[in-house]
This record gives C-alpha cells, structure tokens and sequence, in this order.
C-alpha cells in the first residue's frame, strides 16, 4: 500500500501523518489571489459602482452623511485601510468632515474601547469625524412596527435620523446568513436586542426539536428567512451606497466593492464564492480538517470554522479529524458555557430562549458531533472539556488516523475515501457538477 505524508500546523508546531494514497479523493487548498492596492481600488470602486451613481454623485452640501462601520470583531476586513479614502470622496462631493459621523455596528456586543475603535478607523479618521457606540437597548431605537416574519423592528437613531447611511464593511461566508456584510450593518448591527434575538432564531427550524433551519447555511441567500428579514429591515433605511473589502487567503484586500447596498453586496458575494470554493470529486468518509495553526486555532471558538467546511466534505455519518491546538481552550466562556446539555433538544430549547451567536456556534458543533464522529487533536489539557462538546479527544493527528481505521473496520468499510484541508477556514468545499 502505498503511503503519502501530510504535515499539519496545529499552534506554532506542525504533526505529520501517512496515509494511504489510493484511498484519498481530494487535496483542498485555496487559491492564490494576489492582494490590490487599496486606495486606487477603493476610489474606483466608489467612482465606478455597481448599480449605483458615483458616490460624489450621491451626495450634496448640506446632507448629513453617516457611516455605518463593522466593529472590532470584524476587523479582518481592514477596514482601517479604507474608510480614509471615503471621507475624502465624500469631502469632493462636497460633504464636509462635520457633517459626517461613524456608528459602529456592534449588534449586541459591548461598547468598543477608544483603542478599537482606532484598530477600526486608523487614528486620522478618528481625528476627522464624530464616533457614536451602538447601544442595542438604548431606549432612544426608532421603532418600525415589525416585519414581514414578525421581527419587531428597532433601529439605531442616529442611522435613522441621517440624511444619507452607506455600509462599511467586508464580505466572507456566514454560518447562517449565508454571507457576511451589506445588510447585516444594519440588522443585526444598528438594531435593538429583541430585534436581533428574534431574527437570529430564523437560523433554528420552525418547531422545537427540529435543528438547524437547512435555509439558513452557510453560501445560502435566496430563500433564506433570516437573510429576507435581514434585507427587509435593510430596505427601512435604504443606505444610498455600500463599500466593502473582499479578504484573500492571507489575510490580505484582494478586491474592493462599491455601490448599490444590495447589488454591490450580491457581487462581492459572487467574488468571495469564487474565491473561495474549491471543487471536489465527492463527500468522504473521512475529512481531515485543518484550523491552519495559530492564530486560526488559539480557541476552539475560533477553530470552529473549520467545522462547517468539514461539515460539507464529509459524508452522513462520516469521521471528522479536526486539528486545533487550542492553547486558550476556555475563551470565550460565553461559548465553552455553552455545553452543559445532555440533548441537542434540551441545547436547542435553551437556544432559543436566549440566543446568541457563541450559543449557536456551539450548537452547531454539538449537532456535527451527534451526526458524525469528530475526532480533534488539541493539548491533552482540554480533554475534559472536549469531551463535553461531543468530541473524541486525542494529542497526535497519528492517534486520530489510528483511531479512524479502527471505527472503519468496525463499520467493514474498506473503500473509504478521505478529504484532506490542510487550511480548513479558507476554503468552501464545492460538489463537481
């Protein structure tokens, strides 16, 4: 038989381990798409949009312009390196910098302190134009009635009483919206708590006990309800542009949209897809997945993107061999706090009464653990609580392997197939039609 070697980072150290190469199916890496220079794609995105006039154009003396900004947690977007150049197409279209003033879309997160907002911003916008914390139960939302799947509808008041809103932000894959950015600055982002709880559990099924909603996934925008509620609330403020960052594999912009709020947005979904996806012959028994070492994997809450790729390349009752050090195993609490039911239905029951996005992403790595083995290789200090979330805990991706045979020879399987991603979060795994 013959056998390939694999290297894996996991923290700041790698793990090898050989497989049989006749039993491996696909080899998924991302593609290399070069960083732009970001000033000149950001003037011309704005100067030539999509569907939309010229930003000077949509814009004129008197008008009181805000920017909604995609806070400290989103800061991948970089959008320090941009939003300069926003207020200076805004200052040619003869807006002032007293005119303008950022809101950050904190959704129900904290108040950002005055060093995030400068990882935001860059200290020299800061300095050009007034800041306003997003406070989800401020007492002061603008009430909309409710929308049409009954979301009662609060919004941030100095969105609202702007004379023109455009979106800030940057676009990537989203566990249950689909894709991240464009209408989520404002819902969840400038909307008020029960607004963001009610849409949120649009990503759960209709009746307790159901599960996830299967609309409401990753890559999925049409027909997903809490995508529609999002762009229904959206509609309410009718932002007069969009610009937004599209990430490569590095880390770095590799592209800038601009333009119409959801016509702008749909196209830097079709880029990041694009980007992202990698075609593969087939679900397979066994998916190795790879957070990528650190920082990818310094929690297993910033690991747990690697589940859903994984999720998508494995087959129904398949074995997932997630590799993650997990050095800050206990952060964030809100999450690791999230396994202590015994049940996905006693889970879920709870999720819904409180819901919140570290809750869900727990959720939805308890449900990959029931539907299938998961295997992760992590310190042997987080074992105990490992073995809480569902998952088979061990130290060495060699041990994880050994222990995969041994459940395929369990099952009489001998023509498994394996999926390998070496750096799981960068990729969306992508049926061959």
């Amino acid at each position: 038989m013959a056998l390939q070697e694999f290297t894996f980072a996991i923290g700041n150290t790698t793990q090898t381990v050989s497989l049989p190469t006749e039993h491996i199916s696909d080899v998924m890496e991302g593609k290399h798409i070069p960083p732009v220079d970001v000033k000149e794609a950001t003037i011309d995105c704005m100067r030539h949009p999509i569907g939309s006039a010229p930003l000077q154009d949509k814009v004129q003396s008197g008008d009181k312009v805000c920017l909604v900004v995609a806070d400290v947690t989103r800061s991948w977007n970089r959008s320090h390196e941009f939003i300069r150049y926003i207020l200076d197409e805004l200052n040619l279209g003869g807006v002032p910098d007293k005119d303008i003033y950022i809101v950050f879309a904190q959704g129900s997160h904290r108040p950002q302190t005055p060093e995030e907002d400068e990882i935001v911003c860059g200290k020299d916008v800061l300095d050009r134009v007034r800041t306003y914390q997003h406070d989800c139960q401020d007492p002061t939302l603008v009430d909309f009635g409710t929308t049409t799947m009954g979301t009662p509808l609060k919004l941030n008041r100095h969105v609202v009483d702007a004379d023109k809103v455009i979106l800030i932000d940057g676009i990537t894959t989203h566990l249950f919206a689909g894709f991240g950015g464009g209408r989520k600055l404002i819902l969840p982002g400038v909307a008020g708590y029960e607004t963001i709880q009610r849409n949120h559990c649009h990503a759960l099924a209709e009746k307790v006990g159901g599960g996830i909603n299967p609309h409401t996934r990753s890559l999925l925008i049409d027909h997903n309800p809490l995508n529609d509620d999002m762009v229904e609330a959206c509609r309410k403020i009718n932002p007069c542009f969009l610009v937004h960052s599209v990430i490569n594999a590095d880390g770095k912009i590799c592209r800038m949209v601009g333009g119409d709020w959801y016509e702008a947005w749909r196209k830097g979904t079709e880029a990041v897809f694009d980007i992202q996806r990698v075609p593969m012959k087939q679900k397979a028994d066994v998916v190795f997945a790879c957070a990528g070492g650190y920082p990818s994997d310094v929690s297993l809450y910033q690991g747990s993107k690697c589940y859903d790729p994984a999720d998508m390349a494995v087959k129904d009752g398949g074995i997932v061999i997630a590799i993650m050090e997990a050095r800050d195993m206990k952060e964030p609490a809100a999450y690791m706090g999230s396994f202590k039911y015994d049940t996905m239905e006693d889970m879920e029951t709870a999720l819904r009464k409180e819901f919140t996005i570290p809750f869900f992403v727990a959720y939805n790595l308890f449900c990959l653990a029931h539907r299938c083995t998961v295997i992760l290789v992590t310190l042997p200090r987080n074992f105990d609580d490992i073995r809480r979330t569902g998952q088979i805990p061990v130290a060495t991706v060699a041990e994880a392997w050994d222990l995969a045979q041994k459940k395929l020879q369990e099952q009489g399987k001998t023509d498994y197939t394996i999926n390998i991603m070496p750096h799981c979060t960068k990729v969306v795994p992508v049926l061959q039609q």
